[in-house]
């Protein structure tokens, strides 16, 4: 019953935004389930069969397949939907004759350039970016995120995949292998871990 009544309020919102937007019913369906309860369109962790990256945040080209391209047309779409994921801010320009800010993130100290991922519980999303930097503003901007692993693999972009714990190389246990959609066999390199200051 509780269910029903919030899938209804957000049948009414989407339906409401579709009419006084420019913004197609189906853009604003997606929108509205971006949500943390749906791992952010990632529900399936990255080490298990039948995982699909939930989004792509760059300034590149989208790779095929991926529904949720956080552009700046998406990511209007997204601030319409007040309790809901809204895309990163670019950090504020640092002061001139300032020094530069402490880095909010260090990459730890043993979990440099693996053949392995990390693959623990505290999995929070994952998806596709351009840069260290781009995941780095991702995992700010996703609630409770304070540790992302980025490493390449066969999605031909770099992957970034978000957790609410910091972790140490001797989570990195997922060392591809999986079959995917298409027949191919995903492979790990590169993967390095950043954990948030403080944690």
């Amino acid at each position: 019953m509780y269910f029903n009544a919030i899938f209804s309020t957000l049948f009414v919102a989407a339906a409401s935004v579709a009419a006084t937007t420019n913004f197609s019913s189906a853009s604003v369906a997606l929108a509205g389930g971006f949500t943390e309860k749906d791992c952010y369109g990632a529900p399936t962790p990255p080490w298990k069969t039948g995982h699909h990256p939930g989004w792509y945040y760059g300034s590149g080209t989208a790779p095929k397949g991926i529904s949720c391209v956080l552009d700046s047309f998406f990511c209007e779409l997204l601030n319409l939907f007040p309790s809901g994921y809204h895309c990163p801010s670019p950090p504020p320009p640092t002061p001139p004759h300032s020094p530069p800010p402490p880095a909010p993130y260090t990459q730890v100290k043993d979990f440099y350039n693996l053949e392995c991922t990390a693959q623990v519980d505290s999995y929070l999303t994952y998806g596709l970016v351009d840069t260290v930097d781009d995941c780095y503003a991702m995992c700010n901007s996703v609630s409770g995120c304070t540790f992302f692993n980025t490493y390449h693999d066969v999605n031909g972009k770099l992957t970034c995949a978000l957790f609410s714990s910091c972790l140490t190389a001797a989570c990195a246990d997922n060392c591809g292998g999986q079959t995917q959609p298409d027949g191919s066999i995903d492979y790990i390199t590169q993967s390095t871990g950043y954990c948030k200051a403080g944690y």
